[in-house]
């Protein structure tokens, strides 16, 4: 499937690097001989359209590669050629990558109000003392296992498969994934994803308001 992206890795002495595109979840490997015009030399911040192809169940790899756009792959990165005059080239306008770079404040507010709750269940006896500390064990190994998957689709390892990520957001993990995804800018970009981890978040804290106000036992006077 033909896809748009940014060059943002690049080892010119291996001729390797990596692009980052909307449309895909992890970094999409691509090589030098994977690049359609030879006298291309690939450079950070290139904009990209690529083939994204899957090899023996490692991450994604770009095949096909050309500049975006009409004589991109020859013209200077700070310079372009006009009607035989030389201009500046006009700035790349931000991905939307680096728009996700600041984590929103809603998410901040979400966690904490998870974290009030969890804490007034606590106090009330509505919830034991041991759900926090396996709530905050739950988050730091999904942001674990978000870190290695990412580092496996930029190796080209086996990953870790979207359902398991998905179930540690369920059991409880979900703000480690939250920040995993802001922090490590990682699953932060596919909407399908995206869209399936929200009804694990909504699923999971349904299940946690069920217990505390409905099936823990009598109202205590801390909830009227």
């Amino acid at each position: 499937m033909k896809r748009q992206g940014r060059l943002v890795r690049w080892e010119a002495e291996r001729g390797f690097g990596f692009i980052r595109s909307p449309d895909v979840s992890a970094d999409v490997f691509v090589h030098l001989r994977d690049f359609s015009d030879r006298q291309l030399k690939p450079q950070i911040g290139m904009e990209l359209s690529f083939e994204e192809i899957h090899v023996g169940g490692k991450g994604p790899r770009a095949v096909a590669v050309q500049a975006a756009s009409a004589g991109a792959s020859r013209a200077s990165p700070n310079r372009a050629t006009v009607n035989g005059n030389r201009r500046p080239a006009p700035r790349a306008t931000p991905s939307r990558a680096s728009a996700s770079e600041s984590p929103p404040s809603w998410g901040v507010l979400f966690i904490l109000a998870y974290g009030v709750l969890l804490g007034a269940a606590v106090w009330s006896g509505r919830l034991p003392a041991l759900a926090l500390g396996v709530v905050a064990a739950l988050s730091l190994l999904t942001y674990v296992t978000y870190a290695l998957d990412k580092n496996a689709a930029q190796t080209g390892r086996w990953r870790t498969k979207e359902s398991t990520l998905h179930l540690f957001a369920l059991t409880g993990g979900w703000p480690g994934a939250w920040a995993a995804q802001r922090l490590l800018r990682h699953k932060s970009s596919k909407r399908s994803f995206l869209t399936v981890y929200r009804v694990t978040v909504a699923v999971h804290c349904a299940a946690v308001l069920a217990w505390v106000f409905w099936l823990g036992g009598a109202s205590p006077a801390f909830w009227r």
